[in-house]
């Protein structure tokens, strides 16, 4: 619990220190309100918009994140486990040593939680 800015640093610090920037959801809630903001720690990205490189995990995993800050624990739990069985069966984006882009790294998400493919 910190201030913007020094949040945002120790959660890239964080981040990288975990595994990389492309895996890491997170969430700003208002203590006051209980609303919430749920994005990737990277953020946008915008060094790399547009060019199909971005890991689209960090983005999945914060819908995750909300998911289950709404009380759907088991949808979240499947949302989780589809990119958890995507990072296993390699199908990833270059960051993490694979050779998809973004959209298809997203498309191979989808599969694993719609029909369980990896």
């Amino acid at each position: 619990m910190t201030g913007n800015l020094f949040g945002d640093i120790l959660s890239d610090l964080g981040a990288a220190l975990a595994g990389g920037l492309g895996l890491a959801p997170s969430a700003n809630i208002n203590p006051e309100t209980g609303r919430g903001l749920f994005e990737p720690v990277h953020g946008s990205a915008p060094e790399i918009a547009g060019r199909g490189e971005a890991n689209p995990a960090a983005g999945i995993l914060s819908l995750a994140m909300m998911l289950d800050f709404l009380g759907m624990t088991d949808t979240a739990a499947s949302v989780e486990s589809a990119v958890n069985s995507c990072i296993l069966s390699g199908q990833v984006t270059r960051d993490l040593g694979g050779t998809l882009g973004t959209s298809e790294a997203g498309d191979a998400v989808r599969r694993a939680i719609l029909y369980g493919e990896t």
